[in-house]
């Protein structure tokens, strides 16, 4: 009995250990600020100007919509938060103040002059039109939108460092009063302490769809059972450890089932790895290509191909033309990637069960079945479009992969007919999960193409 103890217990360490990491990069990657994102605009004056151009110094954002036909109902809310801007101005002739007025109606007359027209105001900071469907204000769509409604107006407080470091909801459409109107000399102070850096952390609340890092571990189970990537998994590690476990028997007595969990971990922190790095690779390239306006359209048909992919194979819909390219090729082809990594693996396995396996986890990751490129590719995708830092994002990754290479860890465990079974149950459950992930994607992706439209549905 202390025996088995002791098995179960070094078996459930590292399990354990990756569950607090796992919890660890959830609660310490949603604590940093953000980044607000940066624009360039024309101001009603006819100047050219930028976020950029204001770094090193603290900016409130006033976000409105002051257009006709007016919103009713926020009148008073957008008088009075306007008047106190310039009661703010006139208090601090310094105080650096940016209007984005966001307008459905391209041909009523601009918000300044209305302002300046009905209630007889001086507006001298830069202010800016943003029309339907809002280049700019998208990128703010989380911070104006509050609790399922739009927020009208709405004040951001950037740091000097270009943070977002509060976020006050004047008024919302169909709510109403939510945060009220922010006086002059609130304002004031608030811009003071972010000028001393005697601010720390965000103030106010944010409808900020945060990426979870325990949605993205069951996520990565979800998308691991692809039918044909786990029949390929299923089929590399029988191999693999049959030709372990034949090589370990005949020189030593070992409980397999221990020596098989630890290589499965082994695996799974190998692709996890090869995640992380693509984590970072994504998000980076995100921070450029997000802003564009034709990100979302981009993204949101190759969402709704990958989608129909995991119904009907783009490669058989494809078949036509890649058949002809086929025939185009004469050459000989040597030994695909996926039996040279496992050749290799078997190698190293030699030497260290756990290496060997650690290394055919990225080999797999770098070549598994491009039949599972229609579940993990639209993770990708989404996680460009996600504003989170590159390590926030390898990190985010690195979690998935971890999820991606549990189902492993069971078969690699247990003898290879016990494995078998449960490999089977996985590419039957596989089977149905494949379609529903298949019409989430669609519908993501033509979220995603309606926003280009101006259609914002979150």
């Amino acid at each position: 009995m202390p025996r088995k103890r002791a098995i179960s217990f070094k078996i459930c360490c590292p399990a354990a250990a990756i569950l607090f990491f796992c919890y660890f990069l959830a609660v310490s990657s949603g604590s940093d600020l953000v980044k607000a994102p940066n624009f360039t605009a024309t101001g009603a004056d006819g100047r050219n100007f930028s976020l950029e151009d204001f770094r090193g110094t603290p900016v409130l954002l006033h976000i409105t919509n002051i257009e006709v036909p007016l919103c009713v109902e926020c009148e008073s809310s957008l008088k009075g938060q306007l008047s106190e801007l310039v009661r703010l101005k006139a208090m601090d002739p310094g105080a650096q103040i940016i209007t984005l007025n966001l307008r459905k109606n391209r041909y009523s007359q601009d918000g300044k002059s209305l302002a300046e027209k009905w209630w007889e105001l001086n507006i001298t900071w830069p202010w800016t039109e943003d029309i339907e469907p809002y280049a700019i204000g998208s990128k703010y769509l989380d911070y104006w939108n509050v609790r399922g409604s739009s927020s009208n107006p709405t004040i951001l407080l950037i740091d000097k460092g270009g943070d977002i470091a509060g976020v006050y909801h004047v008024y919302s459409v169909g709510s109403g009063v939510v945060d009220g109107v922010q006086s002059s000399e609130t304002l004031l102070q608030k811009l003071q302490e972010l000028k001393d850096s005697q601010w720390e952390g965000l103030e106010g609340e944010v409808s900020r769809q945060d990426v979870s890092a325990l949605g993205m571990f069951f996520l990565g189970i979800l998308t691991s059972l692809a039918p044909c990537s786990i029949a390929l998994l299923i089929a590399v590690f029988s191999y693999v450890l049959t030709l372990h476990r034949k090589d370990e028997y005949l020189r030593r007595s070992v409980s397999t089932s221990k020596e098989g969990f630890m290589i499965g971990v082994a695996f799974t922190l190998g692709m996890a790895t090869v995640f992380f790095v693509l984590g970072l690779f994504v998000s980076q390239v995100g921070m450029f290509i997000r802003d564009s306006k034709l990100f979302d359209l981009i993204a949101g048909c190759i969402m709704i191909l990958l989608g129909i992919g995991n119904f009907k194979p783009l490669e058989e819909i494809l078949d036509p033309v890649a058949s002809r390219l086929r025939q185009a090729e004469v050459r000989e082809k040597g030994p695909g990637l996926m039996q040279r990594s496992v050749e290799a693996s078997v190698g190293l396995f030699r030497h260290s069960a756990f290496i060997g396996a650690f290394t055919l986890g990225i080999f797999f990751a770098l070549g598994w079945a491009p039949c599972a490129l229609s579940m993990v590719l639209p993770v990708l995708i989404w996680l460009a479009s996600q504003n989170v830092t590159p390590l926030g994002g390898g990190l985010m990754l690195f979690i998935f992969g971890v999820g991606h290479g549990v189902p492993i860890i069971p078969i690699a465990t247990f003898s290879r007919a016990v494995g078998g079974r449960i490999g089977e149950k996985y590419v039957a459950f596989g089977a149905w999960t494949t379609k529903f992930f298949g019409l989430l994607v669609i519908a993501v992706g033509m979220f995603y193409a309606a926003r280009y439209f101006g259609v914002l549905l979150w």
